[in-house]
């Protein structure tokens, strides 16, 4: 099974102010952490590729500095790197994220899914994930908590809601959105961190992934 999941560097949860004028959050000098909600994607992934075999690929949109959360995916078993990278892509709002790395994913070929953390913490917006399924004309499941069954061609999954979940079977290739119930992340071992350090992170320019972005 070969498996992209979606992770992205958010500022550091303690440390967000609001610019008064703007009235958006200011980044400069602020110290980024990866989304909290990724860490279960991430985790998931991993499992799968363990379980199933296949490759597991962390891929990100943001400044050079995100390299930095792609390398933290890697260090808890993500095969690969990606990193979209371009100045075209700044103030991107979550249709333009959904865009670019729906291109991204076609550029990396053949996909069986896709794993998403059901939102960031710096936009709680939660629609990348669906917007991505959209791009790819995918099927979606958001606020899985558990993944009860998985083979080569569909997944079975629990989706959480107010009244308890439901049971959702899903063809592949799909997006899923994934909620903390879902498991408890690895903790990176020294030697992992250390090996995702010596791994090259791939970086794409939008002009690299045909997103049709001018400066």
């Amino acid at each position: 099974m070969r498996i992209v999941v979606c992770v992205k560097q958010v500022p550091a949860v303690s440390q967000v102010s609001i610019d008064p004028e703007t009235k958006r959050l200011k980044r400069e000098g602020v110290q980024a952490a990866l989304n909290p909600f990724d860490l279960y994607a991430i985790e998931q992934a991993v499992q799968l590729k363990e379980n199933l075999g296949g490759e597991a690929i962390a891929l990100s949109m943001g400044p050079r500095q995100a390299e930095m959360s792609v390398r933290e995916a890697m260090a808890m078993g993500c095969d690969r790197g990606v990193l979209l990278c371009d100045r075209a892509f700044a103030g991107s709002d979550t249709w333009a994220t959904s865009y670019a790395l729906a291109a991204a994913v076609r550029r990396l070929g053949h996909v069986d899914l896709i794993l998403c953390g059901k939102q960031a913490v710096d936009g709680d917006t939660a629609q990348v994930g669906p917007g991505l399924a959209a791009q790819l004309e995918w099927p979606q499941v958001t606020y899985v908590s558990m993944l009860m069954r998985a083979d080569g061609d569909r997944l079975v999954v629990n989706r959480m809601h107010e009244e308890g979940y439901d049971e959702v079977e899903v063809d592949l290739p799909a997006v899923l959105m994934v909620v903390k119930d879902l498991n408890i992340p690895r903790v990176p071992t020294l030697r992992s961190v250390l090996a995702a350090r010596r791994q090259p992170v791939e970086v794409w320019t939008a002009a690299e992934i045909g997103a049709g972005w001018k400066h």
